[in-house]
């Protein structure tokens, strides 16, 4: 049965791959790195990766009283992570934010980690200088709960520690899988960390960086091509496949016809598939039972 006007809301305030680009020719579906928010009735804010997505999101939050939420961070590259200083919220006292990601793998902590990319002489000013509070744990797999909202955490195949989130909140589901290596051997498999992610969620966001082509060249750059995500969203029964991640040499011309290849291959019994935009808001309303 439906619970009357309770939402599960899903913004895109990022959604580019590698790198951030701008200019006039990526206008519609964005430049800036991957940053999603979710808002659920009974949780704070949940921000995926701290992306350069994370300062459009801080122009949306108002500025009348602390932030408070949680940032659920898939891996440490760059492109997941530069935003986190131009976010307006942390700069802002009595602000928290509580970061969970996977460590390092380098023996240093998910703090650590941190610490080393916002110091001199590669950034003027330390995270531990912000007037905000940001505290740090490192997880690898397991679940938890964030108010209302369950969340599960498991390891992904990529360039290094990665993991993938799902968000389970009154019969609804979201799996959040931004980087995956493709299988280079062609199977088409589908590890089961992934699958204990997506399995059957409402909405899948996933790796399409690559066309066939691209990927031929660079598969063991960690992604996926828009092909396998389908393979991906189709075996584990996913609703909706927002496609993600989108490689910076994508324009929007080129993004409209690998989106609509794929809506095509994905045929009558696939997912329904949707390309992450900028400012894009998915809703879902409770269902219990």
């Amino acid at each position: 049965m439906r619970s009357g006007g309770a939402e599960l809301t899903v913004t895109f305030h990022g959604v580019r791959g590698s790198t951030p680009c701008a200019g006039p020719d990526v206008v519609r579906y964005g430049g800036n790195t991957s940053c999603v928010v979710v808002d659920a009735p009974g949780a704070r804010p949940i921000v995926l990766d701290l992306g350069t997505g994370l300062r459009r999101y801080g122009t949306t939050v108002g500025a009348a009283q602390p932030f408070d939420g949680l940032a659920l961070v898939t891996h440490l590259h760059w492109d997941h992570v530069q935003g986190l200083p131009f976010f307006g919220p942390a700069l802002r006292r009595g602000s928290r934010i509580d970061i969970v990601g996977p460590d390092p793998g380098t023996g240093a902590t998910l703090e650590d980690a941190f610490d080393r990319c916002y110091r001199p002489p590669f950034f003027p000013v330390r995270l531990a200088d912000l007037p905000s509070t940001i505290t740090y744990r490192s997880v690898r797999s397991g679940s938890f709960e964030e108010g209302s909202v369950r969340v599960t955490v498991a390891e992904v195949p990529h360039t290094g520690p990665t993991v993938g989130f799902r968000l389970d909140w009154r019969g609804r589901s979201i799996a959040y899988i931004p980087d995956h290596q493709q299988p280079r051997d062609g199977s088409g498999s589908v590890p089961d960390g992934v699958a204990t992610l997506a399995r059957g969620v409402d909405l899948l966001i996933h790796d399409a960086q690559y066309t066939d082509a691209e990927f031929a060249e660079r598969s063991h750059w960690g992604h996926s091509t828009f092909g396998y995500a389908v393979t991906v969203a189709r075996t584990l029964r996913a609703q909706t496949l927002a496609l993600f991640h989108h490689d910076p040499a994508h324009d929007d011309d080129t993004l409209d016809v690998l989106v609509a290849e794929t809506e095509g291959s994905a045929g009558g019994n696939g997912p329904v598939v949707v390309a992450a935009a900028e400012g894009m808001c998915r809703r879902f309303t409770a269902c219990d039972g």
